[in-house]
């Protein structure tokens, strides 16, 4: 397979040799947890034992009794979590529903070969086998390989000796079968991120477990590509998303924990800790919220849903002060709580100065940090608001599939609820923040989307919002302004303007 990561000898050398020490099962136990891990690791698992069903051997999508009939109502990916949960708990019985569990999402793999989903899982048992053309995420999810493949490679490494040899073989198989249909598609690129992280992790799990030294140069290759791309800014390309970049910290643990290398354990580590810093940056604990603007986001307020981030600082901080909502089976995204038992095993690494910030607000201050080349993030870090803005130099835009947030704007209303003011649609864009507000550049119509308990449509006009808590006024050149209500709130549809300013101020 030919791979476009050419690296020095040197360092691919590095790369190349094994440490002394590759892995060597912990067996973390849930009564060696700090309390904050323990209580996140147990509400994780209270709600998987809730919502498991034993007769198919798997666990329920919450809230499925009301769910379309077209999602499904098992998770294939979330089972494999809970398995690991039940092999670190290791309580009556766990073992068995472990490996009866693991035995049902090992049938759900697709392994005809020649199909370019092969390697990958049904994301629910209900769901039809893919046609001969099916569309990528629609038809099939091929990040599943990666997602359920470092799952089984945590519990071959952690607890092997909690599951059958036979059951053993059947998990190195159907990592072999991720890996080489991730391999045979070729879809994937360093720089997507969340799935290149782990796909680097698997990838070099799998080279030294077979012993094959083609795999360990490509794979070795292929983290220095995710690397160096980091690297040039200090970035990922997927900036700053409270759900994927949760993602990201679980693979870059993987690297430093379970590297082959000392060298991939060392980058791992040193990405991670640069990650936590910039987190921290844009992080408000008075709002309990990650300032934008966001790549990738499935929400804007991380009181009200679960991000990945989220459950990582749950077990940094106490369930007063983390930015995660209680969890029951109708939390928004609660199914990212079973990410719970990966964080407890690797364990969190937070540098000190970041988990200061993250603990107590160091002040108003703005954020400048360059992404790409091309890409740029400003964001105003106040103590009752946080707004951020992102230039592209007009190369990317905001489409209604979306999960590109160039704008966002958070603050704490007086009902003590999260308001919050979204970008969810525009042309090519350019958006940027300072102390008074957002500017905005973008020629066509753009859509806003507000949110705000007790919020009063008719104090919302073309050059003015006024809104609970906090004052927004508007400078634009568009020639129309209309509004549509939303389940969300409101939005606002500025047409055919070319710049825009937001002056945003809190009131009491």
């Amino acid at each position: 397979m030919k791979r476009p990561y050419a690296i020095g000898l040197m360092v691919l050398l590095m790369c190349v040799a094994r440490s002394d020490a590759y892995v060597t099962p912990r067996h973390v136990t849930p009564a060696s947890l700090d309390n904050n891990t323990r209580e996140l690791f147990q509400e994780s698992m209270d709600l998987d034992d809730q919502l498991y069903d034993d007769s198919v051997k798997l666990v329920h999508r919450p809230g499925y009794q009301s769910s379309a009939s077209r999602i499904g109502s098992y998770m294939v990916r979330e089972s494999s979590w809970y398995a690991l949960g039940l092999l670190l708990r290791d309580g009556p019985g766990d073992r068995q529903r472990a490996a009866d569990i693991l035995d049902a999402v090992l049938k759900q793999q697709y392994v005809t070969p020649g199909v370019k989903w092969y390697g990958t899982y049904r994301r629910t048992p209900e769901e039809p086998d893919p046609t001969t053309n099916p569309v990528m995420w629609r038809g099939y999810d091929p990040n599943w390989r990666h997602f359920i493949g470092t799952t089984l490679a945590m519990i071959l490494i952690e607890f092997p000796d909690r599951i059958s040899p036979d059951l053993s073989n059947r998990m190195y198989e159907a990592i072999d079968h991720a890996i080489e249909g991730e391999m045979k598609e070729g879809r994937l690129v360093p720089s997507y991120s969340n799935i290149a992280l782990m796909y680097g992790s698997l990838w070099d799990f799998a080279a030294v477990h077979d012993k094959n030294q083609d795999w360990q140069k490509q794979s070795a290759a292929w983290t220095e590509a995710v690397y160096s791309g980091f690297k040039k800014y200090d970035a990922f390309f997927e900036y700053n998303s409270p759900t994927y970049y949760g993602v990201d910290l679980y693979g870059l643990a993987l690297w430093r924990d379970y590297g082959s290398t000392k060298r991939i354990q060392t980058i791992g580590s040193e990405m991670e800790s640069t990650m936590w810093k910039d987190i921290a940056s844009f992080y408000n604990p008075l709002l309990r919220n990650i300032s934008g603007p966001y790549d990738r986001s499935y929400g804007m307020d991380m009181e009200s849903y679960v991000s990945v981030v989220g459950v990582w600082m749950r077990t940094a901080l106490d369930a007063k002060t983390a930015p995660l909502p209680p969890i029951s089976a109708t939390t928004d995204h609660v199914a990212d709580v079973w990410f719970a038992p990966h964080l407890a095993i690797l364990g969190t690494r937070i540098p000190p100065d970041a988990l200061a910030k993250m603990k107590t607000f160091e002040g108003d201050h703005l954020l400048h940090k360059q992404i790409t080349e091309e890409r740029l993030a400003t964001a105003w870090i106040g103590r009752d608001v946080i707004f951020g803005g992102e230039s592209t130099n007009k190369t990317k835009d905001a489409g209604t599939t979306t999960q590109f947030h160039p704008a966002t704007v958070q603050w704490r209303t007086p009902s003590g609820q999260i308001g919050w003011i979204q970008l969810v649609q525009s042309p090519m864009i350019d958006a940027s923040a300072d102390k008074q507000g957002l500017t905005i550049s973008a020629t066509g119509t753009i859509r806003l989307r507000l949110h705000a308990k007790q919020m009063a449509p008719d104090k919302i006009t073309e050059k003015e919002w006024s809104l609970p808590g906090l004052q927004v006024s508007v400078i634009s050149d568009a020639k129309g302004f209309t509004t549509e209500p939303t389940e969300d709130g409101i939005d606002l549809i500025y047409s055919d303007m070319t710049s825009m300013k937001l002056g945003i101020k809190t009131v009491h």
